[in-house]
């Protein structure tokens, strides 16, 4: 199998540092929850952190299978206070549409170098992307309807704590 050329390798370690990033925004997010002692979004959130770094390992990993070069980029601060639930939710939607961005563009530079072994790894992604927005769109949508107080934030609190990890 060909290497990667360094078009897509500069490009995929880039993706590697969005991932991490934002495994840096969920963590930021789950601390700000726990301030807020809504202790099922903060596990909501830590979850997805480590979902990232998940995604961050599986772009990290298949460089290394192609023969290419693992390079870290810095990783800025993520923002730690948020107006409400509704508010850290609705950011959390909308990193997930930027990655989302990301990612289409990456299958683009690799469908333009016709190299399908990144294609096909980035369509898994693709398909993640699509669970990952839907996921917190539903929650948006939700605290639309409860508000950012009373019963209706503590009920749906607790369900958020029942999530499950993926691994």
């Amino acid at each position: 199998m060909p290497a990667l050329s360094k078009k897509l390798e500069r490009a995929l370690n880039e993706q590697i540092t969005h991932e991490l990033e934002s495994a840096y925004v969920y963590l930021a997010m789950c601390a700000y929850f726990e301030a807020q002692n809504l202790r099922g979004m903060a596990h909501w959130m830590r979850l997805q952190a480590q979902e990232e770094v998940g995604h961050a390992m599986k772009i990290f990993d298949f460089i290394n299978d192609r023969n290419g070069r693992v390079e870290l980029g810095a990783i800025e601060k993520p923002p730690v206070e948020f107006k409400s639930p509704l508010d850290a939710f609705q950011k959390a939607l909308a990193h997930e549409q930027k990655i989302t961005g990301l990612i289409n563009k990456l299958y683009d530079l690799a469908d333009d170098e016709d190299d399908y072994p990144t294609e096909v790894m980035l369509q898994w992604f693709i398909d993640e992307q699509v669970e990952e927005e839907k996921s917190a769109g539903e929650v948006v949508e939700q605290l639309k309807l409860i508000g950012t107080q009373g019963a209706g934030l503590l009920i749906l609190d607790k369900h958020l704590g029942e999530r499950k990890s993926e691994d």
